[in-house]
């Protein structure tokens, strides 16, 4: 859709930065405190959160050597060692072609990486396992990728035509789709590596990686300047979004009159760009400018340990879009509340920003006690909350 309402340039800049994904969160949760959102937030109990985060952390990385919340670690799960095929395919190609291929993966696989809903599983092509949500989602697009399913010339990569032409059939044969083992939003997912190959037409997403290393400076790059790359050459790929002065938002939602962005799989993506460019030698600054991921993981951390509660109980039985209101102040309120969440557990830990930035605190953390509280209190280990998805948001 799109708005008759004028918007300068400054304001679309404006709602395309983590800025204001955190200023517009921030009165979401001024709201909620206020009584006036589906939620009521109860922020006394941040400290016992921030405890069980720390004991969630502390068993996943014992010596808080912790990793970025990226995509890189789901093809490892089950401590495979899946990327040493990648490596080995790679060992001949200069630092910069390497570079660019790491990033096509990245791109490729976060496109698939929306809620595959919680019957779909993957029996792992590189092991005798059984993996699902996004660990299977991650094995399954390696595998694409390592046998050239997204190049044109079926080589490992991703290029323009190769993008275009990939196809339902070779996603739901790749991803072990059936009847039985339904896969959540096939056909957005399709559609957003499709209309990837339109936005890099007669070219290939890996030129992002020679931007980045011509922007960067004295070997270093702002970690804003990823996302914002991001934003503007991935923004034409999101479907049936809102569009201001011509300019496809992406994940940015109406809400009680005004405009409340998230760019949930952009900052995911650029976490998950910003691996390839260390492992070229360039130092990523300012982690912290970003925000913490709105997604069903760490949104359902704070409903399931009760930080924050439905005023109507009754709304859990109920299937939302991820337009509608409730969504977004369930969205907006987790960016809020993991900044206060990391806060505390840096304050338990004597660490700096700098020492324990979001993005590792995501990893630590808070996604993982998310999923750990979801397979407690519910069978199937879903969400809190259903969600409609489309396969391009969540």
């Amino acid at each position: 859709m799109s708005q008759t309402q004028q918007f300068s340039a400054a304001d679309v800049e404006y709602l395309l930065s983590p800025t204001a994904v955190r200023e517009r969160s921030k009165k979401v949760y001024e709201s909620a405190l206020n009584g006036s959102t589906h939620f009521e937030v109860h922020p006394e109990k941040i400290p016992e959160v921030a405890k069980f985060v720390l004991e969630v952390t502390r068993s996943n990385y014992p010596d808080l050597n912790i990793p970025f919340h990226s995509r890189w670690g789901h093809f490892q799960a089950g401590k495979i060692d899946r990327l040493k095929v990648l490596n080995e395919k790679l060992a001949d190609f200069d630092a910069i072609e390497k570079t660019r291929i790491k990033i096509e993966l990245a791109i490729v696989s976060v496109l698939l990486d929306a809620g595959a809903g919680m019957q779909w599983k993957l029996k792992d092509p590189f092991s005798a396992g059984t993996f699902s949500k996004s660990e299977g989602l991650a094995i399954a697009s390696l595998d694409l990728f390592l046998k050239g399913a997204f190049h044109s010339q079926g080589k490992i990569g991703a290029d323009s035509e190769g993008l275009k032409k990939f196809s339902k059939a070779k996603l739901e044969e790749s991803f072990q789709v059936t009847a039985e083992n339904p896969l959540l939003g096939i056909d957005g997912r399709v559609q957003l590596l499709n209309t990837l190959g339109k936005t890099f037409e007669g070219s290939r997403p890996g030129v992002l990686a020679d931007e980045w290393v011509s922007k960067s400076k004295n070997g270093t790059l702002q970690a804003v300047e990823i996302l914002k790359t991001i934003l503007h050459k991935l923004g034409p790929i999101w479907p049936g979004r809102l569009t201001l002065n011509g300019i496809n938002m992406g994940d940015v939602w109406s809400y009680e009159g005004t405009l409340v962005p998230f760019h949930k799989l952009s900052q995911w993506m650029s976490y998950s760009l910003m691996e390839p460019l260390m492992e070229y030698g360039i130092k990523i600054e300012n982690l912290d400018e970003m925000t913490g991921l709105p997604e069903y993981r760490n949104g359902g951390l704070l409903i399931d340990s009760g930080l924050i509660e439905l005023r109507n109980p009754a709304l859990v039985e109920k299937e939302h879009t991820p337009d509608s209101a409730l969504i977004i102040e369930w969205r907006a309120l987790t960016v809020t509340l993991l900044d206060l969440i990391g806060n505390e557990v840096r304050n338990l830990l004597g660490k700096t920003k700098e020492e324990l930035p979001l993005v590792k605190i995501l990893e630590g953390g808070t996604w993982h006690s998310g999923r750990r509280l979801a397979a407690s209190l519910r069978t199937d280990g879903g969400p809190p909350l259903k969600i409609k998805s489309d396969g391009t948001v969540f």
